[in-house]
């Protein structure tokens, strides 16, 4: 089992910043993927991006490629995504996951673990 904890999430400024924070516990020792999605009202799950354990290797949707960045601090056994240049259009429920796999993907449905998700809201 995988226990994930997001947190960071906020009201900001459309421009602004915002670091958020996936913290995880449990069977952290096993080599898995971490991904960020995010879930707009009336909106289906998006994938934003990931990140792999074993090379950090990452990708991101369009949507946000250029502005978004994944990192992890695996002494922490946490992952990262700092947002930045905001946009309205941002504003979504964000969920980190975990896939207990070395196998990286952008599909929901491949992901073992989630988070509740945090907040975060982008006022134009």
């Amino acid at each position: 089992q995988v226990q994930l904890v997001e947190s960071g999430g906020g009201l900001v400024q459309a421009g602004d910043s915002l670091r958020l924070s996936c913290a995880a516990a449990g069977r952290t020792s096993r080599n898995y993927v971490t991904a960020w999605f995010r879930q707009a009202p009336g909106k289906d799950r998006e994938f934003v991006g990931f990140i792999s354990w074993n090379d950090r290797s990452t990708d991101y949707a369009d949507s946000v490629k250029g502005r978004f960045t994944i990192s992890r601090d695996n002494a922490k056994n946490t992952v990262y995504l700092q947002m930045n240049s905001l946009k309205h259009e941002d504003t979504a429920v964000y969920y980190c996951a975990a896939r207990l796999s070395w196998r990286t993907s952008p599909r929901a449905d491949e992901y073992d673990y989630w988070g509740q998700g945090t907040q975060v809201t982008v006022s134009s």
